[in-house]
């Protein structure tokens, strides 16, 4: 469908709600693949090392180390797995209840009691007990919890170094040209309609409040895939005065419900930003109505969204992309290799393909 102008939410669904928890939890988030990768890959090598340097020759250490693995990674993929189960726990409890020192110390405690639990099995087994007669129910533990806090540790620091507030701090020059300038184009629409039609430029005003009271907020909260939405529609609508018959978007869902729009988490202004960088290269250098394609389809646990807009070329000076980059170091933050940001040119076109998980929140 061709949207003339973006509908408007009824006030009820604009009301200012209380954020989801940003994310200051510290504990790993053991359910993502990219997480998952690197605690093994460095677990396993760090045994591998361990049993070359224990062995007599390398090909002992090799034996020693296959007859390991299978305990090295039992150990590995309950820890976390409980890890995740816990991480899944704690939006739903006030921050008090989960100080930062406690979930530090849960990354050492569940590794080390997991691991105790399986080298027990391992040892009590007299079929299995010959390969592990060197390892004892307290040093498994042990070195399981030396190496939980240290990929607590690991994962923490990663996570302080792609914070959203470090580009956050590098786009402030941006923003500060780019905010006053919209908010100038933003208030002369409006004051254009305040004679002529009030009750629309009373709608566009509740618009611009909206949106600015989200772009001031902690860019760490979570969404849901509805609430983006909704934000993109009222920042279309605002654009609407000023760029007219020029400006017309084209929504097509596929495989996304109801249920999927009210409860699939995203980052706040994930999608908005791609937007206005549509609006911004391919509809102002326009002279005719040049048209936005936003096409959002489910698969696979998988949530895409694809932005189209004309492309002008030369005609336009290229931006510094800064948007783009925000976003996809947000995305490496919160889904590591689990999200894709991608770009490409192609028949007069300018598309951007946006890929992340589909995590479900509360209905």
């Amino acid at each position: 469908m061709i949207i003339e102008q973006a509908p408007r939410p009824m006030p009820s669904e604009t009301a200012v709600r209380k954020p989801d928890r940003p994310t200051d939890i510290l504990i790993p988030d053991c359910c993502n693949l990219g997480v998952v990768l690197r605690v093994l890959l460095a677990v396993n090598l760090a045994v591998a090392v361990g049993s070359l340097l224990h062995a007599s020759g390398w090909r002992a250490g090799f034996l020693s180390f296959v007859e390991g693995s299978m305990m090295v990674e039992l150990s590995c993929l309950w820890s976390l797995f409980a890890l995740c189960v816990l991480r899944r726990m704690l939006p739903r409890l006030p921050a008090a209840a989960a100080p930062a020192w406690a979930q530090r110390f849960a990354c050492v405690l569940v590794p080390a009691a997991v691991t105790a639990a399986v080298v027990h099995f391992f040892v009590s087994v007299e079929w299995l007990r010959g390969g592990f007669e060197y390892l004892t129910v307290p040093r498994g533990a042990l070195l399981a919890a030396l190496f939980g806090g240290l990929m607590q540790h690991y994962f923490e620091l990663r996570t302080r170094a792609f914070s959203p507030a470090l580009v956050e701090a590098r786009l402030q020059a941006l923003q500060a040209r780019i905010r006053p300038h919209f908010l100038f184009n933003s208030l002369n629409a409006v004051l254009s309609l305040i004679r002529g039609e009030p009750r629309r430029a009373e709608a566009a005003l509740e618009d611009l409040a909206d949106l600015f009271r989200v772009l001031m907020s902690d860019p760490r909260n979570m969404t849901t895939l509805d609430k983006e939405l909704r934000l993109c529609e009222q920042y279309l609508a605002i654009e609407k005065l000023r760029l007219g018959e020029r400006l017309q978007v084209e929504w097509r869902m596929e495989n996304i419900g109801e249920d999927v729009l009210r409860r699939a988490q995203m980052p706040v202004l994930l999608l908005q930003p791609l937007l206005e960088n549509a609006v911004h290269y391919g509809v102002e250098p326009a002279s005719a109505p040049a048209p936005i394609r936003v096409e959002i389809s489910r698969a696979l646990e998988r949530i895409e969204v694809v932005v189209v807009n004309a492309w002008h070329g030369a005609a336009v000076v290229p931006g510094n992309q800064l948007a783009l980059q925000n976003i996809r170091e947000r995305l490496q933050l919160l889904y590591d290799v689990e999200s894709q940001l991608a770009t490409s040119v192609a028949n007069g076109h300018f598309e951007v393909r946006l890929r992340f998980p589909y995590v479900k929140g509360a209905a």
